[in-house]
C-alpha cells in the first residue's frame, strides 16, 4: 500500500514512495495509453527516476518493448513459429527432429525473457558435453537463434541472445580424395547396376540424390552430356520424393567424360527404367535407389577395391571436384558442382560456351592415363 505522500509527478509518467518504503515507478503504456508499473521497484528515489528517464528514452527512440511479452514461454512460442515457417518436407521433418530433441527439453520451460547468452553457452556446453555431434550441435543452435531473431522482430525481446562467438559454425574434416584407379576399382568391384553410378558420382560430381533422381531423357550417352533438374529426398517415413534443388545453381548441365560414354550407353540399355521418364538408376529389386539398398554394395566393393579409412560415397564427388580443378576457373567449378554462387547468370553462361566439356576433356585424359589399355570393356561385344 502505498504511504498517503504526494508522488513526483512529470511530464512523463511519475515515481512514489511505497508503504515498504522502496520507490514505484509509473507510466503510460504507449500501446493502451494505461497506466501501468514498471517490472520491479527501487531502493531510492534516484534509481526509480533514473529507469523513469530510461523508459522515456526507448518509448521516444522506439525502442521500447512489453515487459510482460517477454514472459511468452519459449516452448508455446516456438510450436507457432514452427508452423508459420515455409520449409520443405525434408528441412521440416529435421528441423522438428532437432527442435523437440535438443531445444525444447532445455528451454520449453522458460520465459522468453529469461534466455541469456549464458544459458545458452551452457547449453550448448551441456549437448557437445553429451555426445551429440557436432554439426547437430550447430543446426540446434541456427534453429534457436532464427527462432529468437523472430521474437526480437515481434518485439518479443529486446535482443537476441544468441551471441556465443563461433556457435553457428564447425571444422569440417578433411575429405579423402581417391585416385582414378581407385575409382575403378571400385566400379569394377560394385555390382553392375551400379558401376556408372559410382562413375557418375566421380566424374561428373553428382549428388547421391541428383543420381537417384536421373530420369533417362536427362542424359545423353551419346554427347556425354548430363541435366541435374532434381534430387531425390527421403523421409524418416520412408517416403521418397524429388526436389528442387537448393539454389539456381543446383540446376545444371554436366559433360562427362568420353571413356564413360560405353557404360552409360550399356547402362540404359541393360539396368535403367523403361520410358522417358524412366529412373536411371534403381535398386537391386527394380525398386527406387535408395540409400539403405545401395550402403551394402558400396561397403563390399570399397573393401573389395582394397580403399582403407572411413570414405563415404560423397567422397568421391569431392574426388571428382579435386580432380578438376587444376585449369578450370572458380565459376567453371561453381557451375560444374552446382554451388550457389551471386553471379548465376555468368555461371550458366560459362555452361553452354564450351569450357565445361573442356573440363569434361580433361578427366577423360586422365582415365586415359591411368587406365590399362588392355583392359577388357565394360559391357562386352
Amino acid at each position: 500500500m502505498a504511504k498517503n505522500t504526494k508522488g513526483n509527478r512529470r511530464r512523463f509518467g511519475a515515481v512514489r514512495q511505497l508503504a515498504s518504503g522502496r520507490w514505484q515507478v509509473r507510466y503510460r503504456d504507449p500501446i493502451t495509453n494505461q497506466l501501468r508499473p514498471a517490472d520491479k521497484t527501487y531502493a531510492t528515489k534516484t534509481d526509480a527516476e533514473v529507469t523513469l528517464s530510461q523508459i522515456e528514452a526507448d518509448i521516444s527512440r522506439g525502442r521500447w518493448t512489453d515487459p510482460d511479452a517477454g514472459k511468452v514461454l519459449f516452448g508455446d512460442y516456438v510450436v507457432t513459429w514452427f508452423k508459420e515457417r515455409k520449409l520443405a518436407d525434408l528441412t521440416r521433418e529435421r528441423h522438428g527432429s532437432v527442435i523437440r530433441r535438443h531445444i525444447v527439453p532445455t528451454f520449453g520451460p522458460l520465459p522468453l525473457v529469461s534466455i541469456t547468452t549464458a544459458r545458452v553457452r551452457a547449453w550448448r556446453a551441456a549437448l557437445l558435453a553429451g555426445g551429440v555431434g557436432e554439426p547437430t550441435v550447430v543446426k540446434a543452435y541456427q534453429i534457436l537463434r532464427a527462432v529468437l531473431n523472430t521474437a526480437v522482430d515481434d518485439e518479443l525481446i529486446r535482443r537476441n541472445p544468441c551471441r556465443v562467438k563461433g556457435a553457428d559454425r564447425y571444422d569440417v574434416p578433411e575429405r579423402p580424395v581417391l585416385t582414378v584407379a581407385e575409382v575403378y576399382a571400385i566400379a569394377d568391384a560394385i555390382a553392375p547396376r551400379f558401376r556408372l553410378l559410382v562413375l557418375l558420382a566421380a566424374f561428373a560430381g553428382l549428388r547421391f540424390g541428383e543420381l537417384a533422381a536421373l530420369r533417362r531423357r536427362d542424359i545423353d550417352p551419346a554427347s556425354g552430356v548430363l541435366v541435374v533438374r532434381r534430387s531425390q529426398a527421403e523421409l524418416q517415413t520412408g517416403r521418397l520424393y524429388d526436389k528442387a534443388p537448393k539454389s539456381a545453381a543446383g540446376v545444371r548441365t554436366v559433360s562427362f567424360p568420353a571413356e564413360l560414354w560405353p557404360d552409360a550407353l550399356g547402362h540404359l540399355e541393360t539396368f535403367a527404367g523403361p520410358g522417358r521418364d524412366g529412373h536411371v538408376f534403381l535398386g537391386p529389386k527394380g525398386g527406387q535407389l535408395r540409400r539403405s539398398n545401395f550402403r551394402d554394395d558400396w561397403i563390399a566393393a570399397r573393401k573389395a577395391a582394397g580403399i582403407t579409412g572411413n570414405v563415404h560415397f560423397h567422397d568421391l564427388r569431392h574426388t571428382g571436384n579435386t580432380l578438376a580443378a587444376p585449369g578450370a576457373s572458380p565459376r567453371e567449378l561453381m557451375a560444374r558442382m552446382g554451388h550457389s554462387t551471386p553471379r548465376a547468370a555468368m555461371i550458366y553462361q560459362h555452361m553452354v560456351d564450351g569450357r565445361d566439356r573442356a573440363i569434361a576433356d580433361r578427366l577423360d585424359a586422365l582415365i586415359r592415363e591411368t587406365r590399362r589399355k588392355d583392359a577388357p570393356p565394360p559391357y562386352g561385344t
